[in-house]
């Protein structure tokens, strides 16, 4: 049995795309996560490829390489690595969601701006959060033509990001339509 490690965020991203998919490769995780858990939880992908070998070295995954050509590792759940897996599952989380907004950052501090460019960056931000509203629309219209059982978790996770990409175009859009009113300073 190997020493137990410090596992974060990032292991459990591991654990749980491959004990969904039974196996995969460090590409195949990196891509899963473009398509997927990207949207919600952006980190460095660089560490899907170091992740899997540690984790497989504390026994949490096994791996097999291939034989000849590329030499690549494929990487499947153990038993512990489902148990660590369930357990942090089972582990309540209160953290509250936290925002790291540019364009909020920058509308709060509009009052250096005339009411019409705070309205012009406004519409810049509505249509952006409407091209990812429709892209995540096309992902659930996707997912929708797949067996229920292995897409519900997915489809529920992406429903945040439906109704969270929505409340952002009315919000930008109210701000376009009716810019906070103040004046920028005088010049000194």
């Amino acid at each position: 049995m190997a020493a137990p490690i410090g596992l974060t965020p990032v292991s459990y991203v591991v654990l749980g795309l491959v004990g969904r998919a039974n196996s995969a490769t460090p590409y195949d995780l990196k891509r899963w996560v473009g398509e997927s858990i990207g949207n919600f939880w952006p980190f460095p992908h660089s560490q899907l490829y170091s992740e899997p070998a540690r984790l497989a070295e504390a026994g949490l995954l096994a791996t097999r390489q291939e034989e000849g050509g590329r030499r690549r590792r494929t990487y499947s759940l153990t038993d512990a690595g489902r148990d660590a897996l369930r357990n942090w599952l089972r582990e309540p989380t209160v953290d509250l969601t936290q925002i790291r907004d540019l364009a909020l950052l920058k509308l709060f501090f509009g009052r250096f701006l005339s009411p019409e460019e705070v309205a012009a960056q406004a519409r810049v931000q509505e249509a952006a959060h409407r091209a990812r509203l429709a892209a995540f629309a096309a992902i659930d219209a996707h997912l929708a033509g797949h067996e229920p059982d292995q897409v519900a978790h997915p489809r529920a996770t992406l429903r945040m990001g439906l109704l969270s990409e929505d409340a952002f175009v009315r919000f930008w859009s109210e701000i376009a339509e009716r810019p906070p009113s103040a004046s920028p300073p005088e010049p000194p």
